[in-house]
């Protein structure tokens, strides 16, 4: 019989990137075998274009990705053969590139208004370069791709944590979402990491028509749940926080015993091998 074929899709910050160092290299074996297998490896992140751009070419990896939480997908130049949607931009030698997110800049307008309402936060936008490599332990560089943003914007909370749900109350009268990721909260629209996997695994579908295809996903954090939910095989990674994610038990899935990239490279082997479906 022949084994369906598996389409990964893969948080980064504290699942394939270790949380503290953003080192991947202990899943170089499981990226190794996947590349040997032909499978695709869909980078599903928090991160920006920029930064994901900048991972992919140290891992040689050439499949499509999630930036921001879903706000966009960006698949390279022809690698479906399918028709690219309606509402993307495309050409024979340019990334296409979906969008669901209003921009940025609706986004900033909405903080401004809740900041003057009293509400207390630092973003993304108010802090320099140096300032978010402060906080997010990445090398000034990798902070300047980290800025430049298409439609979320990530904040610290500076106010008491009672708080919280009236700010996230706010935003949602605006048509706005709170998602709580690894190191910041996430101001971002109604798109998620799930419906950018889900319109994905519909084009994978189409170029492999008649055979069987299973999604495989891997996250640590609250703003992963839904794409693990989502998936066929979720893989649950050991998470550097206090609070371990946890789902529903009839779901397919598998908890890592290791935290990030080891655990990523331990599941991922697991699963090759046919022990996880």
């Amino acid at each position: 019989m022949t084994r369906p074929r598996l389409v990964f899709f893969s948080d980064l910050d504290g699942t394939l990137l270790d949380h503290d160092t953003y080192d991947w290299s202990a899943a170089k074996p499981a990226l190794e075998k996947l590349e040997l297998e032909g499978l695709p490896v869909v980078l599903n992140s928090s991160k920006t274009a920029p930064e994901i751009q900048a991972l992919r070419r140290a891992l040689g990896n050439t499949d499509p990705y999630i930036v921001e939480n879903g706000a966009a997908v960006i698949i390279p130049p022809a690698y479906f053969d399918s028709a690219a949607p309606r509402d993307s931009e495309k050409s024979s030698d340019k990334d296409e590139i979906i969008k669901f997110g209003a921009p940025r800049s609706e986004l900033l307008k909405v903080l401004a208004e809740l900041r003057q309402d009293g509400y207390s936060f630092e973003s993304f936008e108010d802090m320099t370069a140096e300032e978010v490599a402060q906080h997010t332990g990445l090398p000034p560089e990798s902070a300047r791709l980290a800025k430049q943003r298409l439609a979320t914007e990530p904040l610290l909370w500076r106010d008491q944590e009672i708080d919280i749900p009236f700010f996230r109350k706010a935003l949602e009268q605006r048509g706005l979402r709170l998602v709580r990721g690894g190191r910041f909260q996430h101001v971002m629209g109604a798109f998620d990491k799930a419906e950018s996997m889900q319109m994905l695994m519909k084009r994978y579908r189409a170029l492999y028509s008649g055979e069987k295809l299973i999604s495989v996903a891997l996250g640590d954090g609250p703003n992963d749940r839904r794409m693990l939910e989502q998936a066929d095989i979720a893989i649950v990674i050991k998470s550097a926080g206090p609070e371990p994610l946890r789902l529903p038990d009839q779901h397919r899935v598998m908890y890592s015993g290791k935290k990030g990239p080891e655990g990523w490279n331990e599941c991922v082997l697991t699963i090759l091998a046919g022990e996880g479906y």
